[in-house]
């Protein structure tokens, strides 16, 4: 007879489940319309314990947001990396299109959407703008753009996250065809 030893999962372990779990379970139905009950269960963990890994539901949000700027940052450096021109536009490209890669993760997305909308809660308005502050200085940084090119690739990207939420993609008329030329 083989005996089964179970193996316990170190709290690093149990909160990179959680952090899996919960993008999905708060991308579903945002920050006010998921309770930490649902993230619990979703991770198959007690709600006690998972107050035990995150302080409240505000930081575990915080925590996804901070999830979410880091792809953004590392699909950023990828692109960067693989730009063999120092035109500040040619990066600029390079970055759109790995930011339309990161978005195509509804999960990613929806995550950042509900976030801006959850900014008025004081610890994910912090996580959001110092993800907003990472990604602007960092686009300065590798591509050598202007603030002008900076603020149209940030304001193109916002119309991108709209235009990937609403699946305009599937859309065939002159207002999405406006939007994305």
């Amino acid at each position: 007879m083989e005996s089964r030893v179970r193996q316990r999962s170190t709290a690093e372990e149990r909160r990179a489940t959680v952090m899996r779990t919960a993008i999905r379970t708060f991308a579903e139905r945002g920050y006010y319309g998921t309770s930490t009950m649902d993230v619990a269960k979703a991770a198959g963990i007690s709600q006690g314990y998972l107050y035990r890994l995150f302080k409240d539901k505000e930081t575990l949000f915080a925590a996804l947001v901070d999830y979410c700027s880091d792809r953004l940052r590392e699909g950023a450096a990828a692109a960067a990396a693989s730009v063999r021109s120092t035109d500040a536009a040619a990066v600029l490209r390079a970055l759109t299109a790995s930011y339309g890669e990161v978005i195509a993760d509804r999960d990613v997305l929806m995550i950042l959407k509900h976030a801006e909308c959850s900014a008025s809660e004081p610890v994910i308005g912090e996580a959001v703008r110092t993800c907003y502050a990472k990604q602007v200085e960092y686009v300065r940084a590798v591509s050598g753009a202007s603030d002008e090119q900076i603020r149209r690739y940030f304001a193109d990207g916002l119309l991108s996250n709209v235009m990937v939420a609403i699946d305009a993609a599937c859309v065939d008329a002159p207002w999405v065809r406006t939007l994305r030329a």
